[in-house]
């Protein structure tokens, strides 16, 4: 694979660089193995549709045909589940779970990884965040009928946010 740069321009980033060297959706870290790739979590209805709205042109088109976005202010009705499941950004800022990177936080994180974007450290640090929400899967296995999706709806919305597929627990 020939290594790509992307340049980023957005409203929280102005001419943040980053290399592609994977192949887009391959070559993951053996123990990370998401349910959902960005473009059906977009798809199903994440993030009360205020993710990624301006950043279009980083991303493919494709992940944006059928995504349930919202045209302005955050609506939580396009949440597959219905439900708000985020907490603020500013929460995000002041627990450190935000890198100088991706400052949007763990979704903008898997969508640059998805991508081919590798970087080591942090690549650690978020797939050890996102096994960690396997407690929220075991959980709603523990408190709730096999395919009951009515069951624990904030906790299977963020479950989705974190690209597992509540939607089969």
């Amino acid at each position: 694979m020939c290594k790509r740069i992307v340049v980023v321009s957005d409203k929280m980033q102005t001419g943040y660089r980053y290399e592609l060297s994977a192949p887009a959706g391959r070559q993951f870290e053996p123990e990370f193995k998401p349910d959902l790739t960005p473009r059906e979590m977009l798809q199903l209805g994440v993030f009360c549709g205020k993710y990624l709205t301006d950043t279009r042109q980083e991303f493919p088109k494709s992940w944006f045909v059928g995504a349930k976005l919202a045209p302005k202010r955050r609506d939580c009705s396009l949440n597959f589940f219905g439900v708000d499941a985020s907490q603020p950004l500013s929460v995000w800022r002041q627990k450190g779970w935000l890198h100088p990177d991706d400052p949007r936080g763990w979704f903008q994180w898997y969508c640059r990884y998805y991508l081919g974007r590798r970087m080591k450290d942090e690549d650690r640090r978020q797939i050890k965040r996102w096994k960690a929400m396997r407690r929220h899967v075991r959980q709603i296995e523990q408190n709730c009928e096999r395919g009951d999706i009515f069951c624990r709806p904030r906790q299977r919305q963020a479950l989705l946010h974190w690209a597992y597929d509540s939607r089969k627990i």
